[in-house]
C-alpha cells in the first residue's frame, strides 16, 4: 500500500533538520511502483524528494545509489553539464529508510524523444561522454566496482553461457554471441567510469538540454559501451547524433569497436530477461523471452541486425535457422515471436533491479563504425525503468511504466 504524502512529508522533517514544509505532493516516474515518492517545496524556498521503498530490491538499490552519490564529490560533480542528486537527510520508516534528496527539476522522456531532435540527441551525446571522461580514482577510493576489459568479457561470457545451459536459447544467437566474445578486436578498450545503469529514463531534460541525471547505483569503472546500448536500438530520428556528438567529445578517446560492443550488450539483455524468468519460475516471461529471442534470430537472418564482429561468417540459409531453432527445446505453451520488445509481458525496471550487473570522432570514422545502421529490435522502452546491478536482483513483478517530471525515479 502507498503511503500517503502527508506521512512522507512529516517524515521528511524528521530526516531534515529546520524543515518546514509548504507543499507535498506524490510524484511518481515509471519505476513500478518499487518506490514511494513525493516532491516537497519547504517554507525557506527549498524543492526537494522524499523516497521510501516498497521492496527488499528497491531498498538494495537505494542503499547502492547512496554510495554513488557520495562518492561523486563536488569536485566530480563540477565537471558534469547537468546535475546529479544531492542527499540531504534520511529516517527510518518501519523496516526500511526514506530519503531525502535535492529536487532536480527537467521531464523525463523516452529514448525516441531524446534521439528525436538533433539538438537534444546532441545534448544527450555529450552529457554520456562527461561521465566516461570523469577521472577515475575516486571509484576506487570510494570502493566502487572496477572491471578490466577481460573480465568484462568474461562476464559476457558467463551470461551467454548460463542462457544457452538453460536450453531455451537458439542455437543461432549461441553462435552469433560466442563469435562476438571470441573476436579479440571487439575488447580491445580502455575501461571508463560509467554509470552502468543508463537508459533513457536516467535523463531529466528541459527544452533541448539535459538538466540531470538520476539512478547512479550502477556506478563503476567498466566497459563504456554498457552505457550506450540504449542509444544503438533507439528509433529517434537523430540517434545517429548522438553518437556522433558522443565521439566528437571523447576527442578519439573511444574505440573502435565500442559500437558492436553497445549492441551485443543490448543483445544480452534479452538473455537476461529469459534467466530473471528461469530463476523465479515465471512461465509467461520465459514465453515472452524465447519469443523474442526467435525474433532476434530472424533479423540476424535478414541481415536488418548488425554483425558484432569484424568477419561476419558464413551467411545461414533459412533450413539452417529453421535447424538450429528445431535443436532448441520448447515447452509446448502457445506463444508469439517477435522482434519488439514493447510486450506487456516485459518490464526492464523489475529486471534492471534484479540483476546484477582509441578511434576517432571524424565523420569517416562513423560511418566506418557503422553507427547510424538501424536494427530492427526495439528496445527503446527499456530506458523507462530503474536500473540495478546483475546478482542483486531476482524478485519478479511487472509494474507500468511512464515518464515524469524530476529528480530520482519512483
Amino acid at each position: 500500500m502507498a503511503r500517503p504524502p502527508l506521512t512522507l512529508a512529516a517524515l521528511a522533517t524528521a530526516a531534515v533538520a529546520g524543515l518546514e514544509v509548504r507543499a507535498a505532493r506524490a510524484h511518481s516516474r515509471g519505476a513500478g511502483g518499487a518506490f514511494d515518492a513525493v516532491e516537497l517545496h519547504s517554507t525557506d524556498g527549498r524543492h526537494l524528494l522524499i523516497r521510501a521503498p516498497r521492496s527488499q530490491t528497491a531498498e538494495s538499490e537505494q542503499s547502492a545509489d547512496l554510495v554513488a552519490l557520495r562518492a561523486l564529490t563536488p569536485g566530480i560533480r563540477s565537471r558534469l553539464p547537468f546535475a546529479v542528486p544531492q542527499f540531504v537527510g534520511q529516517a527510518p520508516i518501519g523496516p526500511t529508510r526514506a530519503v531525502v534528496t535535492e529536487f532536480i527539476p527537467g521531464a523525463g522522456r523516452t529514448a525516441e524523444e531524446l534521439t528525436g531532435t538533433p539538438e537534444l540527441a546532441a545534448d544527450v551525446g555529450r552529457a554520456i561522454a562527461a561521465v566516461h571522461a570523469l577521472p577515475s580514482g575516486f571509484i576506487g577510493d570510494a570502493g566502487l566496482p572496477r572491471r578490466s576489459a577481460a573480465e568484462a568479457r568474461e562476464a559476457a561470457v558467463a551470461i551467454i553461457d548460463r542462457a544457452a545451459d538453460t536450453g531455451r536459447l537458439p542455437a543461432a544467437l549461441v553462435r552469433r554471441w560466442e563469435e562476438a566474445t571470441d573476436d579479440d578486436t571487439l575488447w580491445r578498450f580502455a575501461p571508463t567510469v560509467v554509470n552502468g545503469q543508463l537508459g533513457a529514463d536516467s535523463f531529466l531534460v528541459e527544452g533541448d538540454r539535459v538538466t540531470g541525471v538520476i539512478g547512479w547505483s550502477g556506478l563503476a569503472h567498466d566497459d563504456p559501451a554498457h552505457d550506450l546500448h540504449w542509444v544503438l536500438t533507439s528509433t529517434g530520428m537523430s540517434a545517429e547524433r548522438t553518437l556522433a556528438a558522443y565521439l566528437d567529445a571523447r576527442a578519439g578517446g573511444a574505440d573502435a569497436e565500442l559500437a558492436r560492443r553497445a549492441l551485443l550488450y543490448g543483445e544480452l539483455e534479452l538473455a537476461r530477461w529469459l534467466l530473471h524468468g528461469i530463476d523465479t519460475h515465471d512461465d509467461e516471461v520465459i514465453e515472452d523471452a524465447v519469443g523474442l529471442l526467435d525474433g532476434l534470430v530472424a533479423s540476424v537472418h535478414d541481415h536488418s541486425s548488425d554483425s558484432l564482429t569484424t568477419d561476419t561468417g558464413p551467411v545461414l540459409a533459412v533450413a539452417d535457422v529453421e535447424r538450429m531453432l528445431d535443436q532448441t527445446p520448447r515447452d509446448q505453451l502457445p506463444r508469439e515471436s517477435g522482434a519488439t520488445m514493447l510486450t506487456d509481458s516485459y518490464d526492464v525496471s523489475e529486471l534492471r533491479r534484479q540483476l546484477d550487473a582509441g578511434g576517432s570522432g571524424s565523420e569517416d570514422d562513423e560511418r566506418d563504425l557503422g553507427l547510424t545502421a538501424p536494427i530492427p529490435l526495439d528496445l527503446s522502452d527499456w530506458g523507462d525503468a530503474t536500473p540495478q546491478s546483475d546478482e542483486a536482483s531476482a524478485a519478479a513483478a511487472k509494474p507500468t511504466r511512464g515518464t515524469g517530471t524530476h529528480g530520482p525515479s519512483a
